[in-house]
């Protein structure tokens, strides 16, 4: 019992992994009194974890208003837009409600709608390059990576790319909702950004409804089952996850995993020259430094146990997603970044039925977004060590900045 970790403290967000990693190592299970919640910091536990059908993402079905942390902690008041993204995500829905809206939207998001987007997404992360190439530093976040990830969001839903930096926007708000410490202030702009979110996300659906186009809005619009479609509602709610899993995830993934190739050896260089191939980088990128460091399930029935400690029902447990990818009896020489491991054993996608929807899209704009990098400025560098965002569950840097080498 204790409190582990101060998820407010600049350096533990500077470099988590230490007190992460001796966590693990005294034991698979601690209880934190503080947060009131149990935290899982083993590979082969959290895995377990996330397959458990007996350990769920919310107690009831799906999230109640006092389910979600900064409502039951800060008392916030009018709450209720920021429920409402909430309410039909698949993060927090269990069966059957899950069931049937997870069928609905896989029966839109095709591996083949995935497959076509090679070409559009390539063509994306080009044009933005190009705009970089008579440039000798860069911010590679603000200047690549997070135009890049919500073109491409945009482009598979398809919503209009000028509207990108309201959707960046209103991301980075409600993104702060999932923090182990959210301010008030905060959270009240995570309110104001699911107000406009949900507007604008309800105008789309509603013009995609009376003039269908070949997106992927249009077809959960028209996806059915012998159960029936989906609500608007439950649309902006997959629109709104889309957007703020799929960017923020892809975003840090890049910024954590050039920051890590850069920083370690000559990993960058043997990306450069193409001496391992992007599709297996991203693997270890992923391992290495997760853009998401936890997530949280509630025990739902008795005789549950974990890490071979059994949990009454109710019990809250925090699966980390750091220290579990760092696992020696998973990885050798895991805190080592080897760009060319290749494992795609991490836990960064999750597992179960809370698997990442979107993986497949996941990696392939991951994939496209290094190798175009790679191809358009081979001898970049760092022209500074980048600082962290403030924030721990959500893990990314401020600015990546760059030079080109020209």
């Amino acid at each position: 019992m204790g409190r582990f970790f101060d998820p407010t403290d600049p350096n533990f967000i500077a470099d988590p992994y230490p007190t992460l990693n001796a966590l693990r190592e005294r034991g698979p299970l601690h209880y934190d009194d503080g947060f009131d919640l149990w935290l899982v910091t083993r590979h082969q536990d959290v895995r377990a974890v996330q397959l458990d059908r007996r350990l769920g993402r919310v107690k009831d079905g799906h999230a109640r208003p006092l389910d979600l942390r900064p409502i039951r902690e800060l008392g916030l008041e009018g709450w209720e837009p920021y429920y409402q993204t909430e309410r039909y995500s698949l993060l927090m829905l269990e069966p059957p409600e899950h069931t049937r809206i997870r069928m609905l939207i896989n029966r839109a998001f095709t591996p083949r709608r995935v497959r076509e987007l090679r070409e559009p997404i390539r063509a994306i992360a080009d044009r933005l390059l190009e705009a970089l190439r008579d440039r000798a530093t860069f911010d590679m976040l603000a200047d690549y990576a997070q135009p890049y990830s919500v073109r491409v969001i945009a482009t598979l839903l398809g919503a209009p790319v000028e509207d990108a930096d309201l959707l960046l926007d209103w991301s980075h708000a409600i993104v702060k909702m999932y923090e182990l410490h959210c301010t008030r202030e905060q959270a009240e702009a995570a309110i104001d950004a699911s107000v406009e979110f949900l507007a604008w996300a309800s105008a789309l659906i509603a013009s995609r409804r009376a003039d269908p186009k070949d997106d992927l809005i249009t077809a959960l619009c028209l996806a059915e089952t012998d159960d029936g479609g989906l609500s608007d509602a439950e649309i902006a709610s997959t629109v709104i996850l889309l957007l703020n899993a799929g960017h923020e995830a892809t975003v840090n993934t890049m910024g954590n995993g050039i920051v890590a190739a850069m920083n370690h050896g000559r990993a960058w260089e043997r990306l450069a020259h193409r001496a391992v191939a992007p599709a297996i980088a991203i693997e270890e990128m992923m391992r290495f430094d997760p853009p998401l460091q936890m997530f949280e399930r509630h025990v739902l029935e008795d005789g549950v146990e974990v890490a071979g400690t059994g949990l009454p029902r109710g019990e809250k447990v925090v699966v980390l997603f750091g220290p579990a990818n760092r696992d020696p009896r998973r990885f050798e020489d895991p805190d080592t970044f080897r760009v060319d491991r290749g494992d795609p054993d991490h836990i960064t996608f999750g597992a179960g039925v809370h698997h990442c929807i979107g993986a497949p899209l996941a990696r392939l704009e991951l994939e496209i977004a290094l190798d175009r990098l790679i191809d358009a400025f081979p001898e970049a560098s760092l022209t500074d060590q980048p600082v962290r965002e403030d924030g721990f569950a959500i893990r990314g840097y401020q600015a990546v900045n760059l030079s080109t080498g020209s």
